[in-house]
């Protein structure tokens, strides 16, 4: 069957956390995986807060190449839940202060490392994505496909939260606005809202967005 980008990027958006593999630096040609929290930036590329001193950290300096997988954690059965491997290139990156901005509002627990030192931000850049929408329902999308994603400048989605900000002084907690949809917190739990007919130009996000937090104010 056709696999889109679009529900592709749409999980990627829903989790906060992912597994990682990496090519271990002490076990020469052994995968090393771990689970790490993520945020994805405006060209929904996975980005991660790293210590310094950790075994992936050492591992992807050594050889960036690397694979993320994300799971639907709504389906009870794994085997039938929707997934995708990320397989890319894992990098040291110097984010822009909106990036970070971005990172803090979905992890804010992450200001604390921040302030201690010894965490650097990386980017896993994509190469190849394996997506699995349920049983018979898969297939790879290539990096010629991911060229075409549509992008937000994080730029225009800070203005985005601000203006709904000041025009609902009590809002639901905005984590992130796409061209595919939102992140919010509704009732205690962080949500996704996909856009139907995604992606969407920025005129049509500002409406939709709106609307939505008109009708739960």
């Amino acid at each position: 069957m056709k696999i889109t980008l679009a529900s592709a990027i749409q999980l990627m958006h829903e989790a906060a956390w992912g597994s990682l593999a990496t090519l271990s630096a002490q076990m020469l040609g052994y995968p090393f995986a771990t689970i790490l929290p993520f945020t994805l930036n405006e060209q929904h590329c996975p980005v991660f807060l790293l210590s310094d001193l950790a075994e992936h950290t050492k591992n992807v300096l050594a050889d960036s190449r690397a694979s993320l997988l994300v799971h639907s954690a709504e389906s009870q059965n794994v085997l039938t839940a929707e997934r995708i491997s990320i397989v890319g290139d894992v990098v040291p990156i110097a984010p822009s202060a909106d990036l970070v901005a971005r990172y803090l509002r979905y992890h804010p627990d992450a200001k604390e490392y921040l302030a201690l030192g010894g965490f650097s931000f990386y980017q896993l850049t994509p190469q190849k994505l394996r997506y699995i929408g349920g049983f018979g329902q898969m297939g790879w999308i290539g990096i010629e496909e991911w060229a075409g994603v549509e992008v937000l400048p994080l730029a225009d989605e800070k203005m985005l939260i601000h203006g709904i900000a000041n025009i609902y002084p009590n809002p639901i907690r905005m984590f992130g606005i796409d061209c595919y949809g939102f992140d919010v917190e509704k009732n205690g739990k962080r949500t996704r809202q996909r856009f139907p007919d995604a992606p969407v130009a920025l005129a049509q996000i500002s409406e939709v967005v709106r609307r939505f937090v008109a009708a739960v104010d």
